[in-house]
């Protein structure tokens, strides 16, 4: 049913008041002056006290707090903010007018949208659609339809809601809209089942189920069905046999059967043998099941799992079949198996690093040195971690050609001239990161390549790292490895590694890894911060070294979360021998998991172990921060340990350097290596795949 709107204040603000906390405490790193119209220490100082009392009290109090701010470029944040905090006793002409002031401004656009949203709760739908624009959410455009039907006026489905209808979810706002929609005939059968279909294709049961009973008593059960597939496939399965053979109940089991392999693969396999006869599914729908039956018979490493994938009709062959086809064999170490294998991937997957890589693995086995000699000196030339795996293998240097941005002190000032910047380096000079890169996005959307490349290097030299990790992500900057893989020496990485008995190279691909190096970084299991720290983690690690606790809000303190992840990330190590690698797929998927796959395949070589990773984002997880360890150990020293020694065999226990450890010197060969990385390579030198405030969320909460 539908909710009221909250007001935006609660999360919003305490989180925007946690960021002035840090920023004013010191923790945040503020960038220096530039010389054109940054803000001052004062006016800087000034503003993060006026936005505080604007966030937590309202009204006008603020403004006798900023008296002298009147021209600072972050001024209109502070009257946005009180109006933010006002939103339940807000009129229409205070928004007026302060959307007159500030057109096309990111708080003005926020507000408009909030309060929109208050306008609904009110039920003052002549305001609203007299404020109303299209484009601002699902959310508020259910809520523009329930204004129109406040009207007495029809819904027309083609122009009203058929955008809507597409969507596998929507919010609760459009539920009396949908049910407007039902009683007005609009609903047909086919437009149900239409979205039915959508959402079931992305696994939305609980759409599926809502949607069931506007259907007619005929088709109901077979949605409810489908539903059910979906959420519950194990009891799905068990009535199935009770199910009528027809194309919606073929559906439903095809879910049921594909969901319940993912979860319990052999389960899911009687199930199929018990049900085959029963139903006539058509081919695709055989090959679907057969598909995802083969896939987790594979991930879960069942005796059958090879023989299953090889006979794999080439309809129901994926990407993923084929590769796990491959790993599968490396895991049994059957090297002829595993050679068919890769030569059964698609072309594309064979110009992939990872198989190139264990192709030359999988010919040196054979017997067929000169082959793989060969091949892995040309991998060896890529600056990944099968290239660095690869030039362990024939004792080369590792293939790092760094790069460097050319001035141009003209084209700088005029970007540090743009508004939309100069307010997004102002948000981050105070703390108010999530902002800063709102209006940093909104500033450089439509610049063309080389402006957004000089823009994330200015932001590198301000101390705004993320964005010069995720500015500087594709062709030649690559190369830029000072900008990609920032230092700041002033967060104390190299002393509380020290301190903390680990590697600081190993500490900072953590953080690089983990958040690319957005301070307030916050994944869906709620780790936050650089190193990404689950708060019931970080409490645990903080009673057991004697550390002080200042509960989860301090994890956003680049300092705090810097010497509690670093001990976290010992107490890893020294479960596991001390070796990086396996602490790293421990700090990824929770060191249980990893207990389970040790017990499982613990006698394999390091390279084959990873590849053998049931996980995706745990198995390129590792390969990213060992290949991150190697560049930042470059970065550090001149020269890296290699990748195989921070790689120990298992049984055997790994010692942190001295002064005598053997280093791999680093060099760019000639010609040099500047292609970018192929597409289908494991992005092992690439931040997230996405942007947001959030870090990519773990397979399982770290222990």
């Amino acid at each position: 049913m539908m909710a009221a709107p909250a007001p935006r204040r609660t999360r919003r603000s305490l989180r925007a008041l946690a960021c002035l906390a840090l920023a004013i405490s010191g923790f945040v790193a503020a960038p220096a002056p530039a010389a054109t119209a940054a803000g001052t220490d004062t006016e800087r100082a000034r503003f993060r006290q006026a936005y505080a009392v604007a966030q937590q009290q309202g009204g006008e109090a603020w403004r006798a707090q900023a008296t002298g701010l009147e021209s600072y470029v972050l001024f209109p944040y502070l009257e946005a903010a009180a109006l933010e905090h006002d939103l339940r006793t807000l009129d229409r002409a205070r928004v007026d007018a302060y959307l007159a002031r500030y057109p096309g401004l990111i708080p003005a656009a926020d507000l408009r949208r909030d309060f929109l949203g208050e306008l609904a709760r009110r039920k003052d739908w002549t305001t609203f659609s007299a404020m109303y624009q299209p484009g601002l959410g699902d959310n508020l455009s259910c809520f523009a339809l329930q204004a129109k039907l406040a009207r007495n006026e029809p819904l027309i489905f083609e122009s009203d809601f058929a955008a809507l209808w597409k969507k596998p979810s929507l919010p609760d706002a459009c539920d009396p809209v949908i049910a407007a929609a039902h009683d007005q005939g609009l609903l047909t059968s086919e437009r149900v089942w239409s979205r039915i279909d959508a959402a079931a294709d992305a696994g939305k049961g609980g759409t599926v189920a809502s949607l069931a009973p506007w259907l007619p008593p005929t088709d109901a059960p077979a949605a409810q069905r489908i539903g059910q597939a979906l959420n519950d496939p194990a009891s799905a399965l068990r009535e199935a046999s009770t199910w009528p053979d027809t194309p919606r109940h073929r559906q439903a089991l095809t879910l049921a059967l594909q969901r319940m392999a993912r979860k319990q693969s052999t389960v899911a396999d009687t199930a199929w043998q018990s049900l085959k006869p029963r139903f006539t599914l058509s081919e695709q729908q055989r090959g679907a099941v057969e598909n995802a039956l083969a896939l987790f018979h594979a991930t879960d490493f069942d005796e059958s799992a090879l023989d299953r994938l090889a006979a794999l009709p080439p309809g129901a062959q994926t990407d993923a079949t084929r590769e796990w086809r491959v790993r599968v064999a490396l895991a049994r170490q059957d090297w002829t198996a595993a050679l068919a294998a890769m030569d059964a991937l698609g072309e594309s997957q064979k110009d992939d690093g990872e198989w190139r890589y264990f192709r030359a693995f999988v010919l040196a086995k054979l017997g067929r040195q000169a082959e793989a000699q060969a091949l892995y000196r040309a991998v060896a030339q890529e600056a990944t971690y099968f290239g660095f795996l690869a030039a362990d293998r024939v004792d080369a240097a590792y293939a790092i050609c760094p790069s460097s941005m050319a001035t141009d002190e003209t084209r700088e000032a005029a970007l540090l001239s743009d508004p939309g910047l100069d307010r997004a380096f102002e948000l981050y000079a105070v703390g108010l990161q999530k902002l800063a890169r709102r209006e940093w996005t909104a500033a450089l959307t439509s610049r063309d390549a080389d402006t957004r490349r000089l823009a994330a290097d200015l932001a590198f030299r301000k101390g705004w790292y993320d964005r010069a990790v995720f500015g500087l992500s594709s062709g030649d900057a690559l190369r830029l490895y000072e900008q990609r893989f920032p230092l700041a020496r002033q967060d104390g990485v190299v002393e509380q590694s020290s301190q903390a008995g680990i590697e600081a190279p190993w500490a900072y691909a953590i953080i690089r890894a983990e958040s690319a190096w957005m301070s307030d970084a916050r994944s869906g299991a709620d780790a936050r911060g650089l190193m990404q720290l689950l708060p019931t983690t970080a409490a645990l690690v903080a009673k057991r070294n004697g550390l002080s606790w200042g509960g989860g809000e301090s994890l956003y303190e680049p300092a705090t979360n810097i010497v509690l992840g670093t001990r976290y990330l010992a107490q890893m190590a020294a479960r596991y021998s001390g070796a990086p690698w396996l602490a790293s797929a421990a700090y990824n998927a929770g060191p249980n998991k990893v207990d389970q796959w040790v017990e499982a395949r613990g006698t394999l070589e390091p390279d084959l172990f990873v590849a053998s990773i049931p996980y995706k984002e745990t198995r390129e997880y590792v390969a990213r921060v060992m290949a991150f360890a190697v560049i930042y150990d470059w970065r550090l020293n001149g020269n890296a340990l290699s990748i195989a020694s921070r790689m120990t065999p298992f049984g055997n226990v790994y010692a942190l350097p001295n002064g005598g450890a053997v280093r791999k010197p680093v060099t760019c060969p000639a010609p040099a290596v500047a292609k970018p990385t192929p597409p289908t390579t494991p992005a092992v030198l690439q931040p997230a795949p996405a942007e947001a405030s959030s870090a990519p969320t773990p397979q399982e909460p770290r222990q």
